[in-house]
């Protein structure tokens, strides 16, 4: 449905995007995911035609929208965008939510409909007469989404959208999110800093790094098969050992500064790798314990075990730095503290190499889903 061609801004001296390329599905939710200063709000902006890109091309159903000046006002329709920042009127909250419809000359009967209709949905009813700037930000927040639905977009346009919400608030948003794309059938692309929320929403992630996207792929591809190493680290994977592929009798393993370490997959010898490696695959277990069988066990001192919520996180210089995320009843159970010795197991399959020069190891999967994908 949307089509980014080697899509460029600058701001003065400053590249923000530079060669954006990807494909965004009819009916998908689509996360564009990276860190503060990525160009994701830019990208939002340029797609709903408030800002021209410098060069490439948007293309809606086909249609240029940047090139296509008698189509512009009917793209500009079938789009609604909700901003970080929920701007509301000093009025009502019914005439807030009215003023799209409005601007359509709708009549008073329908707007009157359409806007009891969009406060049910965003689980506002009875709300419509008070002062939209007497609302809390989380309902300001849904009073801006039914004001973005009530015109039955056929894109809904967020950015950052549960941005300095409390965890309630953020919940019922992306209820809402889901709700609007399962119901509606609406193409969602939507912006967070939250990569967990890229995560729990979207069909597809695309990780915005350095003006350009570094990956786009489903949620399990992006968050368990990172492409790069800078995608690895952005996406929560703390454990990354940088090797060498050798030849051990006749099987591939890396060589990381003299420790041998298996992986599911690897290139031939000679290249250059980063094993990444995600803290929920690491067991550790007592020197005399049993290892993942078949899999890599390596011997090393536990340097701190740090509370993580209702889990803790535990270090151990295996001559390398691992690091696994355990329950607080595994530590107590293991009897560790910093000082033990332990042994940190782990499958070959549960590592992923990343060539350091170019990127995955393997082919990547970049078939997109069907409007009824399912999040993964």
């Amino acid at each position: 449905m949307i089509e980014l061609i080697d899509v460029s801004k600058r701001f003065g001296d400053t590249v923000v995007l530079r060669g954006v390329t990807a494909r965004v599905e009819r009916g998908e939710i689509f996360a564009v995911i990276g860190p503060s200063g990525s160009g994701k709000s830019t990208l939002l902006r340029l797609i709903n035609l408030l800002d021209r890109p410098e060069g490439g091309k948007i293309r809606v159903n086909g249609v240029d929208i940047h090139a296509e000046k008698e189509q512009r006002l009917r793209i500009r329709r079938m789009m609604g965008m909700v901003f970080q920042k929920p701007a509301v009127f000093n009025t009502t909250v019914s005439e807030n939510i009215a003023v799209g419809l409005r601007f359509r000359g709708a009549d008073k009967g329908r707007i009157r409909e359409k806007v009891e209709e969009a406060l049910d949905m965003v689980g506002l009813t009875g709300y419509g007469e008070r002062r939209a700037r007497t609302l809390s930000g989380g309902e300001m927040q849904r009073v801006a989404l039914a004001r973005a639905m009530v015109i039955e977009p056929e894109i809904l346009l967020l950015d950052e959208p549960t941005a300095n919400l409390d965890p309630v608030s953020v919940e019922k948003i992306e209820e809402l999110v889901v709700r609007i794309n399962r119901d509606l059938g609406t193409t969602i692309i939507f912006s967070t800093h939250d990569m967990y929320q890229g995560q729990r929403l979207a069909h597809r992630v695309g990780v915005l790094m350095k003006g350009g996207f570094a990956q786009v792929g489903t949620p399990r591809e992006v968050f368990t098969l990172p492409a790069t190493r800078e995608v690895a680290r952005f996406v929560g994977i703390e454990n990354i050992i940088d090797g060498v592929v050798v030849d051990e009798f006749g099987a591939s393993v890396v060589d990381a500064g003299g420790i041998r370490v298996r992986a599911g997959w690897l290139p031939g010898p000679g290249e250059e790798v980063s094993l990444c490696i995600r803290s929920e695959d690491l067991r550790i277990v007592q020197p005399d314990g049993g290892g993942v069988p078949g899999g890599n066990s390596l011997p090393g001192t536990v340097t701190s075990i740090a509370p993580r919520g209702p889990f803790s996180r535990v270090t151990v210089d295996c001559g390398f730095v691992l690091s696994s995320i355990l329950s607080w009843k595994a530590v107590d159970s293991l009897g560790i503290r910093e000082g033990s010795r332990v042994v940190v197991s782990f499958a070959p399959e549960s590592v992923h190499a990343v060539r350091r020069d170019r990127g995955a190891v393997g082919r990547e999967k970049t078939h997109p889903p069907p409007q009824s994908a399912s999040r993964e």
